[in-house]
């Protein structure tokens, strides 16, 4: 068993020695550029070493610099984005005040024009149902509001007060089932009583069968009702219905719109009689 141990032994003993032969001729040895063979093949091998290792390192750098760039662009698109929202709801809101700012300016003008003791009031409630077509105002009996006064805007007549309460009152609108004014056409003088459908229409009741009125006419409170001041417009006639030749229903368009009231005028004192003081005209209350 000794003999095969010794033979692998002098066979390692040879490789080695061949070995180092090989190596000592590449050490002496040069190549076309100068350099020993042994010293370029151990530069090839370190420099393979290198440029894999490098390249890992650069795949690694880059990756890294990319998502860190990457995080911090979501970040400032976020903050961007936050930005963005905070200047559109800055936007809306000074809308709104120049919105409010506008319909308050026209209040203060109808206000100086009717020459009447007032009480600006804002809708804060609306009737839910359209059986009872109702608002509350912001002002009651402590501002000297009562029952049966009447309720303004820029664009015409809105109704009366039903309901005052210490610090809110509920006013009955034009068009409600139950609500009348008196009105007069501006262009032929024709009178009448418009009454409330509950929808967004008037009816024209009490006229002459050969009224003269026409679709466009325009109405205005004639004031004998002894609640709205005379001159306030009402609304326009949209339809007219003859039967044969006597004058039938009288639909009439109110002038304001109901759905976006939101600031009015409470009159605090009793209209004057009917041509006995200065009232708006139409072009006035239309603003």
């Amino acid at each position: 068993m000794a003999l095969p141990n010794i033979r692998q032994r002098s066979g390692y003993l040879l490789l080695a020695v061949v070995v180092g032969h090989v190596i000592l001729i590449s050490a002496q040895v040069t190549s076309r550029s100068g350099v020993p063979l042994l010293q370029a093949a151990v530069f090839g091998a370190i420099a393979e070493v290198q440029l894999g290792t490098g390249a890992v390192v650069d795949a690694v750098r880059n990756g890294w610099e990319g998502y860190v760039a990457l995080r911090g662009v979501r970040r400032e698109n976020q903050a961007l984005q936050a930005r963005v929202r905070d200047l559109e709801i800055a936007l809306q809101r000074r809308q709104a005040l120049a919105d409010e700012s506008g319909r308050l300016r026209q209040l203060l003008g109808l206000r100086d024009r009717l020459g009447l003791p007032t009480r600006a009031a804002e809708v804060i409630g609306a009737s839910p149902t359209a059986d009872f077509r109702t608002v509350t105002i912001d002002r009651g009996t402590d501002d000297g509001v009562r029952a049966d006064m009447a309720v303004v805007a820029p664009a015409g007549a809105v109704g009366r007060v039903v309901t005052p309460l210490g610090h809110a009152s509920k006013v009955q609108l034009l068009v409600d089932r139950n609500a009348a004014v008196a009105v007069v056409a501006r262009r032929s003088r024709v009178q009448g009583i418009a009454v409330g459908t509950g929808e967004n229409l008037l009816q024209l009741e009490y006229v002459a069968a050969t009224a003269d009125l026409k679709t466009g006419d325009e109405l205005v409170t004639s004031g004998i009702d002894g609640i709205y001041p005379p001159g306030f417009v009402v609304g326009r006639v949209e339809s007219v219905a003859r039967t044969g030749g006597s004058l039938g229903a009288v639909r009439v368009r109110p002038a304001v719109d109901f759905s976006s009231l939101e600031q009015v005028l409470v009159v605090l004192a009793p209209p004057t009689p009917a041509g006995g003081g200065p009232a708006p005209s139409s072009a006035e209350t239309r603003q």
